[in-house]
């Protein structure tokens, strides 16, 4: 009998092929949207659960607050580590204290900058690195480092990397022995791209700086991970320890600090805090593209079931003979449901070859390494279970329907489907169209949120502006004979050291006194050392006063303040005030421009720029504008090696390194964009259908009316016009929905667009045009068929 429903059910396919073809291609369409946003869930929601140990492991963060200012953060000063494993050694298994950055890491000629981390020896095991070479107790050897498969390849090639020396940072201090390799961490997790870890101990005994703060409470330097003891849970021991900073801090500032921990299966997707309280971050991403998944394959669903019920009225005399030779109702209903089953089926296996195809596209503009899960048994089991759901769901309808026909009135000629019948696939048409113009509205929001944040004014020139990081002693030592041979070639115009990078604030410092300060006016102020020239190379927009020069040698203890640093202080007439810091007593230069260093859709952060004494980490140069860049870079790169040979010459551009702050919602929009592509794609497939089967069951009366002197445009009017009142319904709906939640959605950034009438105009009369055209081809190729062939069976 499964064979018999099976043979009708491929006759019927072929015997009505285009409407097949729109049913299957339509619904594995949706399928594979949603399975390719399924599988990007996947990856966000399995994000760091390659660790053994991930949901009991945190990092320590810190909330400060003061009046009704508070933030959040999770440096760390060291001796809370100590501190911890010491009086809660109940609560800890591991108490781990990192630091990351980029180091230059050289094997013989082979050299190359990668992200890594310091850690104490208990981290390897902490994070369950999987070993392929020594073990995880390697980091116990105080000169020792283990590294990643990959870095380990790159620098050794075949060769067994086990006890081979490296040397970072081409500093004889970090000359290391390989005592581990580990398999490289997948991308969907916080440490993808450590590709070295030394020990915590090492980057003490380099580094001046890390021993002067060793002891000291209030310096917050370094980020502690733990594994919390089975006994316990996050809440709690947050409870215990909110304390420990503030006993021992000396600050007196009148700041209140409380710890807590921020577990692993929060940090990727509740990783933004604003005012000190976690808000989310990329979880409202992952519901967002889980609704849009579910309204695409209800598009195509709607698809399906529309022209399954649409050309089921066309099956009444077959239904008729069927019921008068014998048949019973329920092998009737198992007869359609077979067809609609089989149509699933098949639209689920093209759907798998759609996501192999378009998968290379999806991973470059999600940034994700995602692969179909063909091992997953849940991934089959949803796969198939969704296809038999969606065949019945669709096929129940019509064959609930169409069995109930009584086969004598089928077979007289006398059975007429009811006058409501249709209104049950208009109501779908209003459904389909309302989602489409939704989402297309609210891709064009996105954008234009992104472009308002990237016409906001940046306080300084970004073209020509190229920053290289200075990691190894040779590159301190020879910072003048790079400059005077880089300025005598002409290559450059400008070129100066700063502590921290242009796109971003390293460095937060309260401690600050000026004449009318408030008593409780206690913000963290970030603060921004460069040496002489540094505005001039990245090109200062003054509001008032000037920049530091070599000619004044009070300069030394000069300050330039930003925009948002007057208006916090309230000062005047700020340039010649005196401002006290940590004791020491300043004048200001100058006032310049806010430049936008962190977030573009946040306000600026009241900063003070001061004459940096030491040498910087960045070095900052403007290339000539008479000079292309190709050419630039070849004698930049040329200069740099020979000065500061231990070291691959790198370089990022600003304007490209800002360009990386819309990262995020770019890569969102195109998302968005695609996806609202399919949708209105979709939509217009079972459009083109359902016009089709209507032009058809409305051949005759068309007939009739062009013998009677209808004319081409008003039979194409008299076809369309149903379906622009649906479409206009449509529009009436997803209006005030997508105001309501965009509206919602713009609030979380302060500086945002405006949401104007325009926008719906715009998308409302596109949707409508895009429905006109669907129809219209249908319509106007009904309307002029010759009357004679339609009306010859009359």
């Amino acid at each position: 009998m499964l064979k018999n429903y099976l043979k009708v059910a491929f006759r019927n396919l072929l015997k009505n092929k285009g409407i097949s073809f729109i049913n299957v291609f339509g619904l594995s369409m949706g399928m594979a949207v949603t399975m390719l946003i399924g599988l990007w869930i996947w990856s966000e929601l399995s994000f760091d659960k390659y660790h053994q140990n991930y949901d009991r492991i945190a990092t320590v963060w810190q909330r400060q607050s003061l009046g009704n200012q508070a933030s959040a953060f999770n440096a760390m000063p060291i001796p809370l580590a100590a501190e911890l494993r010491a009086s809660y050694p109940d609560d800890f298994k591991q108490v781990v204290i990192v630091t990351g950055g980029q180091h230059t890491i050289a094997a013989g000629e082979k050299k190359f900058t990668k992200s890594g981390c310091f850690m104490e020896p208990g981290g390897p095991d902490l994070l369950s690195l999987k070993m392929l070479k020594g073990s995880r107790t390697g980091l116990k050897e105080p000169s020792s480092v283990l590294l990643s498969a990959s870095l380990a390849t790159s620098l050794f090639g075949d060769k067994d990397p086990m006890d081979q020396f490296v040397k970072l940072d081409n500093n004889n201090k970090l000359t290391v022995k390989v005592t581990g390799v580990y398999e490289d961490l997948p991308n969907n997790t916080t440490l993808s791209t450590m590709a070295y870890i030394a020990p915590w101990e090492l980057f003490v005994s380099s580094w001046d700086w890390v021993k002067n703060i060793k002891d000291i409470w209030d310096a917050n330097a370094m980020h502690i991970y733990v594994q919390l003891a089975d006994n316990t849970d996050f809440n709690k021991v947050s409870q215990k320890i909110k304390d420990v900073k503030a006993r021992h801090s000396h600050d007196a500032s009148g700041v209140k600090t409380a710890l807590f921990l921020h577990p692993m299966n929060k940090w990727h997707l509740y990783s933004s805090f604003v005012n000190g309280v976690n808000v989310g971050g990329q979880i409202q991403y992952v519901r967002l593209f889980g609704l849009i998944g579910i309204f695409v394959l209800l598009l195509a669903c709607i698809n399906f079931m529309n022209l399954s019920t649409a050309r089921s009225e066309k099956r009444a005399k077959e239904v008729g003979i069927r019921k008068a030779i014998g048949s019973v109702r329920s092998q009737l209903i198992w007869q359609f449901l077979s067809e609609s089953i089989l149509v699933a089926v098949f639209s689920f296996v093209l759907s798998l070859l759609l996501v192999i195809l378009i998968l290379p596209w999806f991973n470059k503009v999600a940034d994700k390494d995602i692969h179909v899960l063909w091992t997953s048994g849940w991934f089959w089991l949803a796969g198939i279970g969704f296809s038999l759901f969606t065949g019945f769901i669709a096929g129940s309808y019509p064959a609930l329907y169409l069995s109930s026909f009584q086969p004598l009135k089928v077979l007289k000629g006398t059975f007429k489907a009811g006058r409501f019948a249709a209104v049950p696939r208009k109501a779908l048409i209003v459904v389909q169209f309302s989602v489409s113009i939704l989402l297309i509205i609210g891709t064009v929001i996105v954008y234009r949120q992104i472009q308002f944040a990237k016409d906001r004014p940046v306080g300084y020139t970004r073209e020509g502006l190229l920053a290289i990081q200075m990691t190894t002693p040779e590159i301190y030592q020879n910072y003048n004979p790079i400059q005077n041979e880089l300025m005598s070639t002409g290559t450059i115009t400008a070129m100066a050291e700063s502590q921290g990078p242009l796109t971003d604030i390293w460095s937060d410092e309260s401690g600050f006194e000026w004449q009318g300060k408030v008593a409780d006016q206690q913000e963290s102020f970030a603060t921004i050392g460069g040496k002489f020239g540094y505005g001039k190379t990245i090109g200062w927009h003054f509001k008032a006063g000037r920049d530091f020069s070599q000619d004044f040698a009070t300069d030394s203890m000069g300050l330039i303040l930003n925009e948002a640093s007057v208006k916090y202080m309230g000062l005047k007439n700020p340039v010649g005030e005196t401002i006290k810091w940590n004791g020491q007593s300043y004048h200001v230069l100058g006032v310049v421009e806010n430049m936008i260093m962190t977030s573009p859709y946040e306000p600026v952060q009241q900063a003070i720029y001061y004459l940096l004494k030491e040498p910087g980490n960045f070095i900052n140069l403007r290339i000539n504008p008479n000079i292309s860049t190709s050419k630039a870079l070849v004698t930049i790169g040329a200069v740099f090696q020979k000065y500061n040979p231990g070291a691959p010459f790198e370089y990022k551009f600003i304007d490209q390194e800002y360009a990386k702050k819309f990262s995020e919602e770019e890569r969102i929009g195109k998302l968005a964009t695609f996806f609202a592509i399919l949708a209105i794609l979709i939509s217009c497939l079972g459009l083109f259908g359902l016009a089709s089967f209507l032009a058809e069951q409305r051949t005759k009366e068309i007939g009739i009316r062009k013998v009677m002197g209808a004319s081409v445009f008003q039979l194409w009017q008299m076809l369309s016009k149903d379906f622009v009142v649906l479409v206009s319904i449509s529009c009436c709906i997803a209006v005030p929905v997508a105001w309501y939640f965009l509206a919602n959605w713009l609030q979380r950034y302060n500086y945002h667009t405006t949401i104007v009438w325009e926008i719906f105009a715009v998308v409302g009369a596109g949707a409508l045009l895009i429905a006109l055209l669907t129809v219209s081809y249908q319509a106007i190729k009904a309307a002029m068929a010759n009357p004679v062939k339609s009306l010859r069976a009359e």
